[in-house]
């Protein structure tokens, strides 16, 4: 075996153990890294240039602002008035309650930009609230935690940014655009699962559709609305960087949360910005350390060998394709989102390029692979608070879920062999695609 070899099997055997034995996943990533520099014979000065390295990017200081603004927002009173809005445009529907936590969530998700975040807020609310009307608590559940996903796609997702950073010169106006249409297209897929249970169980409807009432709510909504076109009208219109567009709307969530919506006060925001210091201390450190990381892999030419590996079982783009997913799915089911990207977009991006596939569309088939990840054990965040939220077994929960994940799987399956549902926005707006 030759030392490339060596050191190559060092850093992801290492990792992959820790990983495996639940070290915390910056650990794993660093604690692999500085045993892959010692086999190298270089000096460990390495890390900490190359951790500095790793953070130093102005677009990566759009990915605070954006988890700050959807904390300000999420904590200032914004659920019930999206979820009123979703009411009004969908719940006259068989299962309307489950279609409007569906749509809800689409909505929620421009603002917030995580998952997590979606379930614990509009869960809380829409669970309880179904589960009165006569939905079964794990159907309920299950709705909650598959419709959050729609966030990780419908912009400003920060890990849209912690994307476009790593695999480089790619636009977050572009990757923005982009995710506009996979979202619906997920949400349209869950509305349609939700939909046939829902007629299966009889579940019930909602009062019949008002125009009058619609704009009544979207009037009330319009200011929780209006941070999403701040970030993205001025990003794609090129008023300013997606990082200003951030800074500027967390000054706008602040606002809105405190003065409009009155659902803050000061000592509220003050509790808001100490749990977004925690999100972005463990954030920030993966970012580093995996800069670090991406240092050793370019070194020993793990791209490349991965591109070869890959290529190597079959030379139908169709199978590659599929095998990508299938790598990133099995991925999403032992990591967390973060580090997926930051760790498998240097190694997959060049295979996915070879076999015709755009960055921009790689982009959304990665975001949408780790957030079915979110929703599987045994490293499934987003179940596990959608399980606590409902005070439920995980078990049950994922029993409930399996046909959702079905809707899952077509979504994902659409966007990697239609690419135009990814390109065709950022396209219409000139984007490179």
């Amino acid at each position: 075996m030759t030392g490339e070899n060596l050191s190559t099997l060092i850093l992801l055997g290492s990792f992959l153990l820790m990983v495996f034995l639940r070290f915390p996943i910056a650990y794993s990533v660093g604690i692999s890294t500085v045993l892959c520099l010692l086999s190298m014979g270089q000096n460990l000065t390495v890390l900490p240039l190359q951790m500095h390295h790793g953070v130093w990017s102005f677009s990566l200081m759009a990915v605070p602002f954006f988890i700050t603004m959807g904390v300000l927002m999420g904590s200032g009173g914004i659920s019930d008035k999206l979820i009123a809005l979703a009411n009004s445009l969908v719940g006259w529907m068989r299962g309307g309650l489950a279609m409007v936590n569906i749509v809800a969530s689409y909505f929620f998700g421009g603002i917030s930009g995580s998952a997590s975040a979606d379930t614990a807020s509009l869960g809380s609310i829409l669970i309880p609230m179904m589960v009165d009307q006569g939905y079964d608590v794990d159907f309920s559940t299950a709705v909650t935690i598959t419709s959050s996903c729609e966030g990780l796609l419908v912009p400003p997702s920060h890990n849209m940014v912690i994307y476009a950073t790593t695999a480089g010169g790619i636009s977050v106006g572009a990757l923005f655009m982009a995710g506009y249409l996979p979202g619906a297209l997920l949400a349209i897929s869950l509305m349609v699962g939700s939909y046939i249970i829902s007629v299966k169980r009889n579940y019930p409807k909602g009062e019949r559709f008002s125009l009058v009432r619609f704009l009544k709510q979207l009037g009330t909504s319009f200011w929780a609305l209006a941070a999403i076109l701040i970030v993205v009208v001025g990003v794609v219109g090129g008023v300013f960087t997606a990082t200003e567009s951030a800074a500027i709307a967390v000054v706008y969530s602040l606002l809105v949360s405190v003065f409009i919506y009155k659902g803050l006060n000061w000592k509220g925001v003050w509790h808001a910005l100490e749990g977004c210091i925690d999100t972005l201390a463990i954030v920030l450190i993966l970012i580093a350390m995996s800069g670090a990381f991406g240092y050793c892999l370019t070194n020993l030419h793990v791209p490349a060998k991965a591109a070869a590996l890959i290529t190597g079982v079959s030379n139908s783009p169709v199978v590659i394709a599929l095998l990508l997913n299938l790598i990133l799915l099995v991925l999403g089911m032992i990591m967390d989102m973060a580090p997926i990207i930051l760790i498998a977009t240097p190694i997959l991006l060049p295979v996915a390029t070879s076999i015709g596939i755009s960055p921009i569309q790689f982009g959304i088939m990665v975001v949408l692979n780790c957030g079915i990840g979110l929703l599987t054990p045994p490293v499934g965040a987003v179940l596990f608070i959608g399980s606590a939220v409902a005070k439920r077994p995980m078990e049950k929960v994922v029993k409930a879920t399996l046909p959702f994940y079905l809707c899952m799987l077509i979504t994902l399956l659409l966007l990697t062999f239609i690419p135009q549902i990814s390109l065709w926005l950022p396209s219409l707006f000139g984007y490179a695609v």
